[in-house]
């Protein structure tokens, strides 16, 4: 949650965008209005969960390193491992933004790995 909520209007936030994200860098919360109508908000950003998959992968490389060995899983766990990769292999159509159904989806530039 946001530690400040700032109203400003559309106009001002076009003129001096910069300040807005100043505003938002700095933890605050703007609502960007029209007519004193709302219509954005911009927050900061939500910290990112768990490690890209790039980041597992030389973790993993180090570990081997350390251990001066390459770890193998078990043959149930790959099975496992395999079978829900290949039960998801169609493609996902996340939502594009221009369904108001799912407006509060956002798009994951990056994959991620969710660190246990």
């Amino acid at each position: 949650m946001a530690k400040d909520v700032i109203h400003v209007s559309d106009s001002e936030a076009m003129n001096d965008f910069a300040s807005v994200l100043d505003r938002v860098r700095a933890g605050a919360e703007v609502v960007i209005e029209h007519d004193a109508r709302p219509v954005a908000v911009v927050r900061p950003a939500e910290a990112p969960r768990g490690r890209l998959l790039s980041e597992c992968i030389a973790l993993a490389k180090a570990h081997a390193k350390e251990l001066g060995y390459e770890p193998t899983m078990d043959a149930d766990f790959a099975a496992d491992l395999e079978e829900i990769i290949n039960s998801h292999r169609k493609p996902l159509n996340p939502p594009d933004g221009t369904d108001p159904r799912f407006r509060h989806f956002r798009l994951i530039p990056n994959l991620t790995v969710l660190q246990l």
